[in-house]
């Protein structure tokens, strides 16, 4: 399969994040980062070495012959080798690099252990060491898997464009379902948002079975406000594989952020927890759906049923703080202050940094006529907001922007 058509953009540099693009609300914005960050945990780092299968014994005796070996040779290229690899694959990184280390010394020229040595390194934190043995790699031959590996380590680096460039030579060179996703993975988490949009189409074009993919084309599109493909796109994911909760917990959260209701969503989220009856994620979001749509028409049995939902999200899991903040929410709307006080202080025993639920038990004490407790809750929402406003800045600055350029247009001279 070859890489079809060029994209018609370039990466030229990286901003301060007082450039962010986006589109709506903070909370909008906010949303659309967090979903950026949550991609990558669907990226898997391929590079890195999978656990050898077999069992403990088999893989105790296996050891044991190895050493064996390179204690009968300690100058063997082999002998190094095949331990160190073996330790790698287990994802003994520490133990793996000198034995790595003392193969490349004895045949520095073996593209096999040079790369695994460069794989041990990334997965042991050493990435500048990581970095050098791959361009080493590089210089002598140029492919998909060195490109795939020198963005992993790039990155961790904090060198995003060359990060940004490796994805995109990998995606040239060998157009794979992964490559694909890694380069607009990228793209997404430092704000080239459009682009990062081609990508992932071209992916899903490419590999219309990825759920992955359609997931990360969700995201991408909801973080430019095209709320409705969105949904499409992250729907489409759901029935691919109707058991995966990932598609199901992007989509809740576009539609809980998103201005408006987003008709295919609900029913999928019915699905999810029809499917999966104890799952407390899934009662939420599906209850969640459910009091989107009372904004446009109130209907007070699908409140009941929300609510119900709710309950049982609650009773699955004490510790899923929303649905508690939720079931406070509802309670507040009946002016059952009494009961809406005991749903927020349980929302705050179970997630502490819940500022919404310290607002709105104020709110709930003011009403009870109870100021000094209210007074407290505001200071405290307060302290809570000003601190997590802090950790978004911070973040962002973490996060540099991409400069992204038209293909054709020359790029200023300060980039």
């Amino acid at each position: 399969m070859e890489f079809s058509d060029k994209p018609n953009f370039t990466v030229a540099g990286v901003t301060d994040w007082t450039a962010v693009g986006g589109h709506g609300s903070d909370t909008t914005l906010r949303t659309s980062e967090a979903l950026a960050r949550e991609i990558l945990i669907l990226k898997p780092k391929e590079t890195s070495a999978a656990i050898l299968a077999g069992n403990t014994g088999e893989h105790n005796q296996t050891e044991k012959r190895l050493r064996a070996s390179l204690a009968g040779d300690p100058g063997s290229f082999e002998a190094n080798h095949q331990l160190g690899e073996f330790y790698l694959h287990e994802g003994r990184y520490t133990d793996a690099i000198p034995l790595l280390e003392g193969a490349h010394g004895i045949e520095p020229a073996d593209y096999g252990n040079t790369y695994d040595l460069a794989l041990a390194c990334e997965a042991a934190g050493k990435y500048a060491r990581a970095r050098d043995e791959v361009k080493g790699l590089l210089a002598a031959r140029d492919s998909a898997e060195l490109h795939l590996l020198a963005a992993e380590v790039e990155e961790e680096l904090g060198d995003p464009l060359s990060a940004v460039r490796d994805y995109e030579r990998a995606a040239k060179e060998d157009p794979n379902e992964q490559n694909y996703f890694a380069w607009g993975s990228e793209l997404l988490l430092h704000r080239a948002i459009w682009q990062a949009q081609e990508v992932f189409r071209r992916g899903a074009e490419a590999y219309p079975k990825s759920g992955r993919m359609l997931t990360a084309l969700g995201a991408a599109l909801f973080a430019g406000a095209i709320y409705d493909d969105a949904s499409v796109s992250l729907c489409t994911a759901s029935d691919l594989n109707p058991t995966d909760p990932e598609p199901y917990r992007f989509m809740g959260t576009v539609e809980m952020a998103a201005p408006d209701p987003l008709p295919c969503i609900e029913p999928r989220l019915k699905r999810f927890a029809s499917e999966q009856p104890d799952n407390s994620l899934a009662n939420y979001l599906y209850a969640m759906a459910i009091v989107k749509r009372q904004q446009q028409s109130p209907d007070p049995q699908a409140l009941q049923r929300a609510e119900v939902l709710l309950k049982k999200a609650t009773a699955l899991d004490a510790k899923c703080g929303d649905a508690w903040l939720q079931l406070g929410i509802l309670s507040s709307g009946r002016h059952d202050y009494s009961a809406a006080i005991d749903d927020y202080e349980k929302a705050i025993d179970a997630n502490p940094q819940l500022g919404e639920a310290y607002y709105r038990l104020g709110v709930a004490y003011d009403r009870t006529g109870e100021p000094a407790k209210a007074r407290q809750k505001f200071e405290l929402h307060d302290r809570i907001e000003k601190a997590e406003a802090e950790a978004v800045e911070r973040q962002r600055r973490e996060i540099q922007q991409f400069l992204i350029i038209p293909s054709g247009q020359a790029p200023s001279p300060n980039q």
